[in-house]
């Protein structure tokens, strides 16, 4: 066997994607097609495994006693609603509740990310081995039993929780890193931005989801009800998963057979490299700048989202002190907004690309404005009078800008490396997910230590990790095919 140059083809993809919409098929955009329907069904499992792991930020308010450990903040409440007696309305009876600190709280938050920080670079490299069907549907039942679970484990005490919490992270991680290797084979270039981003926004939709009605539920219910139901669905829903996912257009048995030329043309460059299976060139990717730029951003990018998430609930309870129903519909609106904008920030990645932007600025365009808005404004946030308007102003604002950056840092190792692109975009989103398990931990440390000062500290930590991650991938990012992911052509003498 003699090893030939990469060919000419692979680096005119890289430094323009527009070239290869000339090899391919023309074909009208359509919402009814098998592509967007694998997108659809992606974004509802995003959604089911997003509120089973964040169903515990809104229901911890109702877990805990909060007259033990209540932040201080001086401020109006003023336009909020209240409860009997000007106090938060009374839980269900038959729901425990427990006397953890803030700190505790942090490390319960976090220890889901502890699991999903292991799994997700190899869930990407096994998807691209044995297919995302079977790594992702496997994982998101084994998630949904877990979720199921929870409260038991609770009442079991707190380190069977954090166990829990942590196998379920496991699971979790699966399912976020292994779905990525569906867009190798299904994502035309050019659409790869809205279909990335109809897939993902459904973490934001089942954030929304749960903050909004798990409020509600842990009023009228009791929260363990909230685990069981969200737990419940996650099970129902996976036989659904089995039946209509497939790895790729090729052995679909439904898709058009018009679309199946479109995507598998569309794509003929990297099909022929990434059919060959060939080791992972570690040394090479370890010595990448622009590959460690995407590492270090989306950390960045993922600490302000852990930031969001997780403490937006509390942050809403300690600033007015709102009963759980009213601090779940206050806490639920930042997310239907970033859900919106998340999905129509694909869309505007992808038409820029259509009048010859260059890719790596659309990329870096996307990026800086899922960024340093969100982050900014949250700083600023402790330093306001604080009120509703002004407080749920800037949270959705902040919130909703956030999402942008799924057009970017988070589908960039798709450009540097088709052909290991499932593998990179795991092994980025685990190590970017370090944030995840970091930030509520230190965050719960500090406002523990400091019940007055301690949310502005959280936000300038917030903004400084942030700001320097970003400004490393604007100097250092790029979208260029790299020389040790381009393929190779094989001869026989």
């Amino acid at each position: 066997m003699a090893e030939l140059s990469p060919t000419a083809g692979e680096s005119n993809y890289s430094q323009d994607i527009q070239v290869d919409e000339k090899l391919v098929p023309k074909k009208g955009l359509s919402l009814c097609s098998t592509r967007y329907g694998i997108a659809l069904i992606i974004h509802v499992c995003n959604f089911i495994a997003a509120a089973q792991n964040t169903v515990i930020n809104i229901t911890m308010v109702a877990m805990v006693n909060t007259t033990d450990h209540q932040f201080q903040f001086n401020g109006s409440t003023e336009w909020l609603p209240r409860g009997p007696n000007n106090a938060p309305d009374s839980l269900p009876a038959e729901a425990p509740t427990y006397d953890w600190s803030p700190q505790i709280q942090g490390i319960i938050f976090a220890s889901a990310a502890y699991g999903m920080t292991l799994t997700m670079a190899l869930s990407g490299y096994l998807a691209g081995r044995v297919g995302t069907k079977r790594v992702v549907g496997v994982s998101l039942f084994a998630s949904s039993l877990l979720v199921i679970f929870s409260p038991l484990a609770a009442e079991l005490g707190l380190i069977s929780l954090i166990a829990t919490r942590m196998v379920q992270g496991l699971v979790q991680g699966s399912i976020f890193g292994g779905q990525n290797a569906l867009w190798e084979r299904w994502g035309p270039p050019h659409e790869r931005s809205r279909l990335c981003t109809i897939a993902l926004s459904g973490m934001l939709l089942g954030t929304f989801t749960i903050v909004l009605v798990g409020g509600l539920i842990s009023q009228t219910l009791g929260w363990p009800f909230a685990f069981y139901i969200f737990g419940g669905i996650g099970c129902v829903y996976c036989p659904f998963w089995f039946i209509l996912i497939y790895d790729d257009p090729v052995s679909h048995p439904w898709i058009n057979v018009t679309e199946k030329e479109y995507i598998i043309s569309s794509l003929a460059q990297q099909i022929h490299v990434s059919s060959q299976k060939q080791p992972l060139p570690i040394k090479a990717m370890l010595k990448s700048l622009p590959l460690w730029s995407i590492c270090v951003c989306s950390f960045g990018h993922q600490w302000l989202v852990a930031i969001l998430i997780t403490y937006t609930p509390t942050y809403i309870s300690s600033v007015f002190s709102v009963n759980i129903r009213d601090n779940g519909l206050l806490s639920a609106l930042p997310f239907i907004i970033a859900w919106v904008i998340g999905i129509l920030g694909g869309y505007l990645a992808d038409f820029l690309l259509t009048k010859n932007v260059r890719l790596v600025t659309v990329r870096k365009i996307a990026t800086f404005l899922g960024n340093f808005p969100s982050s900014a404004l949250l700083v600023a946030l402790p330093y306001l009078p604080p009120s509703y308007i002004t407080t749920m102003t800037l949270l959705t604002i902040s919130c909703g800008l956030s999402p942008l950056c799924q057009s970017g840092i988070y589908i960039n190792a798709l450009d540097l490396a088709p052909r290991y692109s499932s593998f990179l975009m795991g092994t980025t989103r685990g190590l970017a997910n370090i944030a995840a398990l970091l930030a509520p931990t230190v965050s719960g440390f500090l406002l523990n230590q400091d019940s007055e000062f301690g949310w502005q500290n959280v936000f300038l930590l917030l903004f400084a990790i942030n700001l320097s991650g970003l400004i490393f991938y604007l100097i250092c990012g790029d979208a260029v095919v790299q020389d040790w992911a381009k393929g190779r052509k094989l001869t026989r003498l």
